[in-house]
């Protein structure tokens, strides 16, 4: 069995997360370590430091997936797992003002 080959070793793993910490962006990183985006990230998770971009609206609100107001549709409805994801296939827009209907709307 052939020994495997570390892609960073300790010290390197060490300023790379240091490095982060303060400030350097992934980017920043990948350029100056000569290594891709993805393995900059894939270490700093494993590493347990790396943060995920939040994703915004154009008003500024925070990002949601179309998954999770399909999950919230199929909750208040009290919908089956294959109800809800069948749900996934509309599209956003609509699932949003579904909600929104179902959440302003009075018991009967």
């Amino acid at each position: 069995m052939s020994e495997k080959i570390a892609n960073y070793t300790e010290s390197q793993t060490e300023q790379m997360v240091a490095l982060y910490q303060s400030g350097t962006t992934v980017e920043q990183l990948a350029e100056t370590m000569g290594k891709s985006v993805r393995s900059i990230v894939a270490k700093l998770s494993r590493e347990k430091v790396y943060v995920a971009k939040t994703y915004t609206t154009k008003t500024g609100e925070p990002a949601v997936k179309k998954d999770t107001v399909a999950d919230a549709i199929g909750a208040v409805l009290q919908l089956t797992e294959s109800e809800t994801e069948s749900l996934t296939k509309a599209n956003k827009t609509a699932l949003q003002k579904i909600f929104a209907a179902l959440a302003n709307s009075k018991p009967a």
